[in-house]
């Protein structure tokens, strides 16, 4: 993994694909309002040296929470990218914050995110409202629950 600058040199032949220029527009967005504070921002996900997908801290933590998100580029789907993001964000967290409670929210149906959350420990906790998504459910990883 490795962190999205808010200075990306969009020119990078590794940022070619329309994925890559969807995610940098993204984030050219997202740090103005939620700033690049190290280690609570996003991240490409990388294989062989290309990127397959995104993860990200939806911003820094706030009253002892943080939300994640992640990312698969559908060509790479199914190839356990998405749970290698989920992991290493759960790591991420927990060294900087060892008592934190991880939220991430889903689609209001059950899917392969959840299936994913509910491997790592995460549990369902209700419905919240979501910028991107309406109405979702909310999944809480509290640090009794990690795996």
């Amino acid at each position: 993994m490795k962190p999205i600058a808010p200075d990306e040199d969009k020119s990078d032949p590794m940022f070619d694909s329309e994925y890559c220029r969807q995610l940098l527009s993204m984030y050219n967005q997202f740090y103005p309002k939620t700033g690049f504070i190290l280690p609570w921002v996003g991240y490409f996900v990388m294989h062989h040296e290309q990127i397959v997908g995104s993860c990200s801290f939806v911003g820094p933590p706030n009253d002892g929470r943080v939300e994640i998100a992640y990312w698969t580029f559908s060509e790479y789907e199914g190839r356990g990218i998405a749970s290698f993001a989920c992991k290493e964000l759960i790591k991420i967290a927990k060294m900087h914050q060892p008592g934190i409670i991880i939220t991430a929210n889903t689609a209001p149906e059950h899917n392969a995110s959840t299936k994913i959350l509910e491997k790592n420990g995460f549990r369902y906790s209700g419905i919240v409202q979501d910028d991107d998504i309406g109405d979702a459910w909310q999944w809480l990883l509290r640090p009794e629950n990690t795996l």
